[in-house]
C-alpha cells in the first residue's frame, strides 16, 4: 500500500527473449576486460596449455551502469550455484594475468 504522496512502484515489465536457432554456444576460459569513459570492454577467450595464443571467440561492450548490474546478477547466481551444489574453490596460488608476452603489444584480433 502506498502512503499518501508516493508514487506507486511500477508492475513489472515481462521481457520475450529471443534465441536464434543458429545460435552457436562459445566455450571460453579466459576474458580481458578493458573500459573507457563509457563502456566497459569484455572479450571471452579459449586460452589452451602449451599454446602461446589466445583467439577471443566474442565481445561484449556495455555501459559501466549495465556491468555493474551483470557483477551484481552473476553474485547472485553464483551464490544460489554454492547454496545447491557446495563452495566454489578457488586455487591457492590463482593469477589473473595471461602468460608473459601473451598480448603484449597487440590488441584483440590483430
Amino acid at each position: 500500500m502506498t502512503q499518501p504522496g508516493q508514487v506507486p512502484a511500477p508492475a513489472p515489465q515481462q521481457i520475450n527473449i529471443e534465441l536464434p536457432a543458429d545460435l552457436e554456444a562459445v566455450y571460453s576460459n579466459f576474458a580481458i576486460i578493458n573500459h573507457s569513459p563509457s563502456e566497459i570492454v569484455i572479450d571471452f577467450a579459449r586460452l589452451l596449455p602449451n599454446v602461446p595464443k589466445a583467439r577471443v571467440y566474442g565481445r561484449v561492450i556495455m555501459t559501466p551502469l549495465n556491468a555493474k548490474l551483470l557483477l551484481a546478477a552473476l553474485q547472485d547466481n553464483l551464490s544460489k550455484f554454492e547454496e545447491r551444489f557446495g563452495e566454489i574453490r578457488m586455487p591457492d596460488d590463482i593469477s589473473f594475468q595471461a602468460p608473459p608476452g601473451l598480448f603484449e603489444g597487440r590488441k584483440p584480433g590483430d
